[in-house]
């Protein structure tokens, strides 16, 4: 049987080049794992802990690195887990199945373009239209009562960010982000009939 890979992705931040490749398990557990731009300008890093997985990633949105950890069975869990700068609220990374990775690049691409178009512009939204659009979407589905919690909850708040909704429930603290950025953020939230939030007790 081949062994379960994983694709990592993200965008260089000196020369916004998109950088992705596919990774076996394996690969991902012994010591080091590094994958650089070809530009030589910046690699994102992942280190076996042990316990789990340490991921260092270029940041496109802000210029810096960020880190996360993962345990082996989320790193490998997941169909696509998406990493964000904590300033822009922009995804800088995802690792996942190749053909959901590659999906996500796409757009977050087109999200990098508008940073970069519209950096010396004072806007609370990096894209006003479709965080109104987004909103309002939103209110119909919980107005619809289908906002839900997969603790089974249906108590939730709300927080409005740069580029993204973040949707929390308000008895297990669990979490579910939404990308407020491109038209097919917009459109991917018009064709969800309902929105479950990640539970922390499901």
């Amino acid at each position: 049987m081949e062994e379960k890979r994983r694709t990592l992705g993200y965008i260089c931040p000196q020369c916004r080049q998109s950088v992705a490749a596919s990774r076996s398990l394996f690969s991902l557990s012994v010591g080091k794992m590094k994958l650089p731009c070809p530009c030589g300008k910046s690699e994102l890093t992942v280190d076996y802990l042990g316990s789990g997985h340490q991921i260092t990633v270029p940041c496109a949105a802000c210029g810096g690195e960020h880190r996360a950890s993962l345990t082996t069975s989320q790193m490998m869990g997941h169909r696509i887990l998406g990493f964000a700068c904590p300033e822009r609220s922009v995804d800088c990374c995802y690792i996942g199945e190749e053909g959901a990775v590659f999906a996500a690049m796409k757009r977050l691409e087109e999200t990098v373009d508008k940073l970069e178009a519209r950096k010396e512009e004072e806007s609370p939204f990096l894209d006003e239209m479709i965080m109104s659009e987004m909103l309002g979407e939103i209110r119909d589905i919980a107005q619809r009562g289908d906002i839900s919690c997969s603790c089974g909850s249906k108590r939730w708040g709300l927080e409005v960010h740069y580029s993204s909704i973040e949707l929390r429930c308000a008895d297990c603290a669990g979490k579910l982000r939404l990308p407020a950025a491109t038209m097919e953020d917009l459109a991917d939230l018009c064709a969800k009939p309902r929105l479950v939030i990640r539970g922390g007790k499901s």
